[in-house]
């Protein structure tokens, strides 16, 4: 076992892991972060993505003792006093999703992307998500609430609290 210090959502947490680990397994398993969901488990899909240090990455790329002493924003911590973060506001309105499952992934990755590019051509949305997939072709809807999710930002004076950094 390894101990690890990590900030996830605001919360600092101290614990002992396996070394072999995935952080996404660290999430769900260990802290109930079970917003942050497993999907294809081989890095391909997406669905796993969370901010490490505000870096969108895969978290079952990355091992949990990589995290020591990192912050981690999962999508369960990118709300604000019970309010959906402008990203998820969007895909809510706009029926960014089909069946759901890439939605965690898609928001946070789109929350990245946004984060170095803040209005986005529709092109710059398709490659900025081209890591994470959508298996039920739901990409239209999830390009609008992007573009969406960008114009609310860009309008709000707290934009880098609006891109999800945490305070």
């Amino acid at each position: 076992m390894t101990a690890i210090n990590v900030r996830v959502d605001g919360a600092s947490y101290s614990d002992d892991v396996e070394p072999r680990t995935l952080l996404v397994h660290y999430l769900r398993e260990q802290l109930g972060k079970v917003g942050t969901v497993v999907g294809c488990d081989t890095s391909n899909c997406g669905a796993c993505t969370v901010h490490l240090d505000g870096e969108a990455v895969k978290s079952c790329t990355v091992f949990a003792v990589q995290a020591d002493g990192c912050e981690v924003t999962t999508i369960e911590g990118i709300g604000t006093d019970g309010r959906l973060h402008p990203m998820q506001k969007a895909f809510h309105e706009l029926h960014g999703l089909q069946c759901g499952y890439c939605t965690p992934g898609m928001i946070m990755a789109s929350i990245d992307l946004l984060r170095d590019n803040p209005n986005p051509s529709e092109d710059e949305v398709r490659e900025g998500i081209e890591g994470n997939l959508c298996r039920c072709t739901g990409y239209q809807n999830i390009v609008r609430a992007v573009q969406q999710a960008a114009s609310e930002m860009n309008g709000s004076a707290a934009a880098p609290e609006a891109l999800g950094a945490q305070s």
